[in-house]
């Protein structure tokens, strides 16, 4: 018998993220820049796991950009995208 997943629905987050600490001084700007961009991969992989969304070749750029503005963060460039699919990968 094979198991029935409903996907939970995707409102504005119903629990809000962690409150954001500084980030250390003195690191170099791309340091900063790559941890941004990880930051975001991260959050947008999990609310692709939310929305049903399991496996990274059904991680599409379109939608992928489509649950960026749901979840309240910019529109992921083609970098961002590709990582958010090596996160789910793992």
């Amino acid at each position: 018998m094979a198991a029935v997943v409903t996907p939970l629905p995707l409102s504005p987050m119903n629990v809000p993220f962690p409150q954001k600490k500084r980030l250390p001084a003195g690191q170099p700007r791309a340091w900063y820049e790559s941890h941004n961009r990880r930051l975001k991969a991260m959050r947008l992989a999990t609310a692709l796991l939310d929305a049903g969304v399991y496996h990274p070749a059904h991680a599409t750029d379109a939608r992928i950009r489509a649950i960026a503005p749901l979840i309240g963060v910019r529109r992921p460039s083609d970098v961002t995208c590709r990582m958010v699919r090596s996160l789910m990968r793992y």
